[in-house]
């Protein structure tokens, strides 16, 4: 079976480009200092393509699995999200000093505005058994001189496929915080040359906390939908480590909610 997207001719060159690159391993020990150091550069390029390639191709595939059916949704629920970092493996699994933006794949991001950033973050396996999500993603903040630290989430186009006014957006979250932080959501829905944007602040209860989103307020043009996005945004997080158990992304008509 023909692999969707992809034509013939170019599985043929990703073909040929692997068998070069097995005889390029083979003839290392050959090869001029000067050449090798071309070639660790252009292995890294190539590497990160690669892995940036797998982690999307991990994510979609579990989109469409048990994963994203492990998500509780109302009964008229037409579409449901939990981001890869809570999905798949990301690679690296942690980095410090993480400058800004950082793109830990799937479609999600890092952002900040601070000059120095004692920034850390890395994904863990999920020990939670109440919670679906097999992995968690932590992210520890020391000396911080920025204002916030976001994690953005590029939505797919079937989050606005049939979007209409209609609809209401809930995100969850099961997050721990070691110390009290404003934690809020901001949906961003470019439509024509317009971008309309909807902040809510989570409110807590425990580890669970819930942000709404009724478009029933908002000014959307639904036959100009391009590009839908979230941002987390945590305000003032320094000397905190933030603990972000679970994200989930639903949508339902609002009355269904």
């Amino acid at each position: 079976m023909a692999i969707r997207g992809i034509s013939f001719l170019e599985r043929l060159s990703l073909t040929r480009a692997l068998r070069r690159w097995t005889e390029i391993a083979d003839e290392a020990h050959t090869m001029p200092p000067a050449e090798l150091r071309d070639l660790r550069k252009r292995l890294s390029s190539l590497r990160h393509q690669l892995d940036r390639a797998r982690l999307a191709a991990d994510a979609a595939l579990l989109n469409a699995g048990s994963v994203q059916d492990r998500i509780e949704r109302p009964d008229q629920c037409d579409w449901a999200f939990r981001p890869a970092p809570w999905v798949v493996p990301i690679l690296p699994a942690g980095e410090v000093s993480v400058m800004s933006p950082k793109d830990l794949g799937g479609g999600v991001k890092l952002f900040h505005d601070a000059h120095l950033s004692e920034l850390s973050y890395r994904q863990v396996r999920n020990q939670l058994a109440d919670i679906a999500a097999p992995f968690g993603l932590i992210l520890d903040v020391y000396r911080f001189d920025g204002s916030f630290l976001s994690v953005v989430q590029d939505l797919p186009q079937e989050a606005l496929d049939g979007l209409t006014r209609d609809h209401f957006l809930k995100v969850g979250l099961r997050a721990t915080l070691e110390s009290p932080l404003e934690v809020y959501a901001r949906l961003n829905v470019q439509h024509g040359p317009n971008c309309e944007q909807i902040v809510r602040q989570f409110q807590f209860d425990g580890d669970s906390a819930v942000a709404e989103f009724d478009l029933a307020y908002s000014k959307i043009n639904e036959k100009r939908l391009e590009k839908m996005w979230l941002d987390l945004i945590f305000e003032g997080p320094q000397m905190n480590q933030v603990s972000i158990w679970d994200m989930t992304i639903l949508r339902a008509p609002r009355a269904d909610l």
